[in-house]
């Protein structure tokens, strides 16, 4: 089952994501309110981890079992080789070696257990070392508790969320946190097990939707779950990293599934599925390549910073389309080839 309609929804998570990252002087940055919008994007990340599990359950939910061997393979063929390039692209980009150590916890996607490393190379990969922990759970949660229909998941999974949120909005006003860019930060954000609850909901939204995949005209619904969102991350001051957003992002991710009103034609239009297939490239590699740029263009010429945004979101996204078409679609096809014994 293909959900055209949601691919392109990856792709404003990412683009969101990308322009947290850029120089805030630019002008998005000057928009009352839109701002606040922007300094809190990395909520994007956690629509991400949410709809990953949504579509696993998508994906799999007509199988008796999972093959542990052929799973992994496709995982590993779907987000490993990107994965790589981002580290092999930031390479060129820095003066300063890496260390080894660093090195060897990237390529394992160990990271982001160890607070003080989710950061220290290429760091929109610290989203992915919490995607491993998700892949390898996945096929024992199916073939343990989604397949044999176990109710217990739903009383596990709410408490997980609840006591996650509990734990997260607590940690980050008491004494123990003590700001960005420290070890505690890198703790309550960076830590998969902090956001097992967000794979977790988003499997049993998984579950509801192939139950109730009757399509509708939810329209009006998804634009006012849209701007509830956006008012939430505005004028709520709680912590939403961990999966609080899923009170919202749940209904959305249904909403656009389920729906077959004028959104769905205009999201599943070819341009913009094909920006939500390449949402992976422009996460995973926006860093380096704006690394590239700034060495390429902005050490040597004067910009204002309106005009190197505009290049580096046109630049992005072309490096980005040729990723996919070059390295990572044509890395999946061949690595899912391969026949595990």
């Amino acid at each position: 089952m293909k959900i055209t309609q949601i691919t392109f929804t990856r792709f404003v998570a990412a683009l969101a994501i990308v322009i947290s990252h850029f120089n805030k002087d630019v002008f998005l940055y000057k928009i009352p309110y839109l701002s606040e919008v922007f300094l809190r994007a990395n909520v994007g990340v956690s629509y991400f981890f949410i709809l990953s599990g949504f579509i696993m359950i998508v994906a799999y939910h007509k199988k008796e079992k999972i093959g542990y061997g052929d799973y992994y393979r496709n995982r590993f063929a779907r987000i490993y080789p990107l994965y790589v390039v981002g580290l092999l692209l930031l390479w060129f980009t820095r003066e300063e070696k890496f260390m080894f150590t660093d090195i060897l916890l990237y390529l394992f996607g160990l990271q982001s257990w160890i607070p003080g490393k989710a950061m220290v190379l290429n760091f929109p990969g610290w989203s992915i070392s919490v995607e491993f922990l998700f892949y390898l759970l996945f096929p024992f949660l199916y073939n343990y508790l989604y397949s044999k229909k176990n109710k217990s998941i739903w009383v596990i999974t709410i408490l997980i969320w609840i006591v996650t949120q509990v734990f997260s909005n607590l940690y980050i006003n008491s004494g123990f946190y003590k700001g960005p860019h420290t070890e505690s930060h890198d703790f309550i954000t960076y830590f998969p097990l902090f956001h097992i609850n967000e794979f977790l909901i988003g499997n049993l939204a998984g579950l509801f939707f192939i139950k109730n995949h009757r399509q509708k005209d939810f329209d009006f619904s998804i634009s006012l779950v849209f701007i509830a969102i956006l008012l939430c991350l505005i004028f709520v001051p709680l912590f939403f990293h961990n999966g609080l957003m899923g009170v919202l992002f749940i209904p959305l991710i249904i909403l656009i599934s389920r729906n077959n009103g004028l959104l769905t034609k205009i999201f599943a239009l070819k341009p913009l599925e094909y920006l939500g297939e390449i949402s992976y490239a422009i996460y995973i590699t926006h860093i380096p390549v704006l690394y590239i740029l700034r060495q390429l263009v902005w050490k040597k010429y004067i910009f204002d910073i309106n005009i190197m945004f505009g290049i580096y979101m046109v630049f992005l996204l072309l490096c980005s389309a040729l990723f996919y078409q070059i390295i990572e679609s044509p890395a999946r096809e061949f690595l899912r080839k391969i026949k595990l014994k």
